[in-house]
């Protein structure tokens, strides 16, 4: 176990995913257990929550966000019980106790690292940076999954879940400057896929076709940022992914996650820009 060198300044991009998102808890401490700290971080939706509260505990982010995700349940973020609205399905309460528990600043410009979390313009379709000014609301945005939770109004714009146009930001973390990028990508969207087309159920084809639609639009990211820049695609290492609402399984995320990551960390060997990211035998380098 060594240090991470990587050319600085160095941002870490934090993916959506929902509950999946318990697997950036073990990146997290993978990073942390080899003493890195990165220059910037820029998280979309759930990457977003998690990105502000390792920016406002760079020492110790990995136990804050274990703590938060252990005891986080189903109802936490999306309560039952409440009147929708005509905007979501679900009302935003409690994902505003959430962000109230994490020990976080008031405004962005407060954290310690500096932090950008991505949203989408509603009118435009355009990623919106949300870098400086109040937290909580750029949280809410950049969460705001469309039609189950509310979209919310910023500086006169209609924003929600970033996730449509950069589940994983690393455009937005290259725009921002970094020299190099980690990307903290999660889900059956970022590993490999069976070619059999699903049975002919409406469940199914739904999901595959969104799996497929996140796929590539990841994978266009990557390859236009490692064109330029060092970027660095931690494995998770699971391979049975719970459904999108199961949160009995975060303990199993963290740790198959942390094991993963490090193993790769301590094999990753940087030499000028390219796409590097696990095979089943070692680091592959994509340029």
């Amino acid at each position: 176990m060594g240090p991470i060198r990587l050319p600085r300044p160095v941002a870490v991009a934090v993916g959506g995913g929902g509950v999946l998102g318990a697997a950036h808890v073990g990146a997290g401490y993978a990073l942390e257990e080899r003493g890195f700290v990165p220059d910037l971080i820029v998280g979309t939706s759930v990457g977003a929550l998690t990105g502000a509260i390792a920016a406002a505990h760079p020492d110790d982010a990995a136990p804050w966000l274990d703590q938060v995700w252990s005891r986080l349940r189903r109802r936490d973020v999306f309560p039952l019980g409440y009147p929708s609205s005509r905007a979501s399905v679900f009302a935003d309460r409690g994902l505003r106790r959430l962000i109230a528990r994490a020990g976080l600043p008031e405004r962005i410009e407060q954290l310690p690292i500096p932090f950008t979390a991505v949203a989408m313009d509603l009118a435009s379709g355009d990623p919106v940076l949300l870098d400086h000014g109040d937290l909580e609301s750029a949280l809410l945005a950049s969460a705001a999954i469309p039609g189950v939770l509310p979209p919310v109004v910023r500086d006169g714009r209609t924003l929600v879940d970033g996730g449509v146009v950069a589940y994983v930001p690393v455009l937005a973390a290259w725009q921002a400057g970094a020299a190099s990028v980690l990307a903290l990508s999660i889900g059956p969207e970022s590993s490999p896929l069976p070619a059999s087309v699903p049975h002919r159920r409406a469940g199914a084809i739904a999901a595959r076709a969104g799996v497929l639609m996140f796929r590539h639009q990841i994978e266009r990211d990557l390859l236009e940022v490692s064109r330029h820049i060092p970027t660095v695609v931690l494995p998770n290492g699971i391979e049975a992914w719970p459904a999108p609402w199961d949160l009995g399984q975060t303990r199993r995320l963290i740790t198959t996650a942390a094991g993963a990551a490090g193993r790769f960390l301590d094999r990753l060997d940087i030499d000028g820009p390219g796409l590097y990211r696990a095979t089943t035998q070692a680091t592959e380098v994509e340029r």
